[in-house]
């Protein structure tokens, strides 16, 4: 039964179903579209709209299990990052899109991924 009470901290993150060892602080954006005003010397004209890709990034653990060569190169992966509040984050036909920055004193791994389609799902 999960606790009514958290909304942070426990999560899981996987691609393709497999699950990797979740590091610190996790970010995501659905990818809605990014709005901004246009102005002119009158006033507010009103506002342009232009698409986002949304993305999951954070670190993961580099275990030894992890093959970063496969890991780098993915295209087409599902992403699902389970949050403790109880929502889950699923990143369609996503793209690994990072730098494939290793660090070796905490053995970590920075990833972001980019998709097509995001949702959030209780």
């Amino acid at each position: 039964m999960a606790n009514p009470n958290r909304v942070a901290g426990t999560l899981f993150f996987k691609v393709d179903g497999t699950q990797y060892k979740a590091k610190g602080n996790f970010e995501y954006d659905l990818g809605a579209p990014k709005r901004e005003a246009i102005t002119g010397p009158d006033g507010v004209h009103g506002y342009k709209e232009m698409p986002k890709a949304p993305y999951v990034t954070g670190a993961i653990t580099n275990d030894g299990a992890v093959d970063l060569d496969t890991l780098f190169n993915l295209d087409g992966a599902t992403v699902t990052l389970e949050q403790a509040n109880g929502k889950t984050v699923v990143l369609e036909n996503a793209w690994y899109a990072g730098d494939g920055k290793v660090t070796t004193e905490e053995g970590e791994v920075e990833i972001r991924f980019e998709g097509l389609s995001a949702k959030e799902i209780s």
